[in-house]
């Protein structure tokens, strides 16, 4: 069975609480073992607060402990990092020391995952803000763990559900920025990256869709030249390396009912371009992953909540659609 490494996330956010339903969840008794990587201290003031019932067969120890076998009881491990602020943290509030603890927790997985001694990893929300505040040089998990595994070209960000498959050409960068970052090598390599998964996740058969950046997909250069200079090299090259592609789509009607059942996923060159479509259709169950790193990675669509931090209240179906995400990948990289 697969073993599964967990972070809590921002401790502020709902990240805790998820972890802690997601332990309580009956299916994850036999999925596999979970590891997670937090505080014990901080943990049990969320299942206070949240009045969730602390997991039965979860045994705390200190980093660099040996963990139990994946077959023996108890079946899963939370790895107590020190915490100085766990007694003292506000829910719900952007803190420096919620950044750093996150980032530690993160690094900690990290290391384990590429040491082999978890199969996946599956990270719960984190707050930029906070990352920032507490000195971290990077603006998410997708960039944090590109650094820690030494990956020599940008990471994709990848968004599964069940319904729709979605991959991003550039990330967290402000829009004016875009057309200067779309090169035909990076977009192809996230053309490539996408077509690799989409077997693994039973959607090979259909090609990729790869969106137009201007409007009408820039109408043979009347609204830009994105398309004739960026976009189209992108998609023959990854024709010449043998993968279904198709594009540049006018974004406007790519999403349709009928037109999301002949592609296996779609390349969109921005981030709302692309979540805009994937939230408004799977935002419940949709899980992000990220590729071109040398460990598996996932996690819940969604962000800290800090409005619903430690209420009890945030719903746990797209971790636990993380976690069976993360599962799949991890078993299938198997075979």
């Amino acid at each position: 069975m697969p073993r599964l490494g967990i972070t809590l996330g921002d401790p502020a956010g709902v990240g805790p609480e998820l972890v802690l339903q997601a332990l309580a969840a009956p299916a994850w008794r036999s999925q596999g073992q979970v590891v997670v990587y937090g505080n014990a201290a901080l943990l049990r003031r969320v299942a206070r607060s949240a009045s969730i019932a602390w997991p039965e067969k979860l045994q705390v120890i200190p980093p660099h402990a040996p963990w139990p076998p994946a077959d023996q009881t108890p079946a899963h491990v939370l790895v107590d990092c020190p915490f100085a602020e766990a007694e003292t943290v506000e829910p719900g509030r952007v803190q420096a020391c919620c950044g750093r603890m996150a980032a530690t927790w993160i690094e900690a997985a990290a290391r384990d995952a590429l040491a082999g001694r978890i199969d996946a990893m599956v990270t719960a929300p984190v707050n930029k803000e906070a990352l920032h505040l507490a000195g971290i040089p990077y603006p998410g998990h997708t960039e944090m763990l590109a650094a820690l595994s030494g990956a020599t070209q940008p990471a994709v960000m990848l968004f599964w559900s069940p319904r729709l498959i979605v991959s991003l050409a550039t990330i967290h960068v402000p829009l004016a920025e875009v057309p200067h970052l779309l090169t035909v090598p990076r977009l192809f390599a996230t053309i490539r990256e996408t077509a690799q998964v989409c077997p693994r996740f039973g959607r090979g058969n259909h090609p990729i869709a790869v969106l137009a950046l201007n409007p009408h997909a820039g109408e043979h250069g009347l609204f830009g030249l994105e398309e004739e200079a960026v976009i189209a090299p992108a998609i023959a090259a990854a024709r010449q390396e043998g993968l279904a592609v198709v594009g540049p789509l006018v974004p406007d009607t790519a999403f349709g009912e009928e037109s999301r059942t002949h592609y296996a996923a779609y390349v969109a060159l921005y981030h709302d371009q692309g979540l805009i479509p994937f939230k408004m259709l799977a935002f419940a169950d949709g899980v992000n992953v990220t590729l071109g790193l040398p460990l598996i990675r996932t996690s819940p669509d969604h962000g800290t909540a800090f409005d619903r931090a430690w209420k009890g209240t945030a719903s746990p179906i797209s971790f636990l659609s993380a976690m069976a995400c993360a599962v799949l990948l991890a078993r299938r990289e198997r075979v």
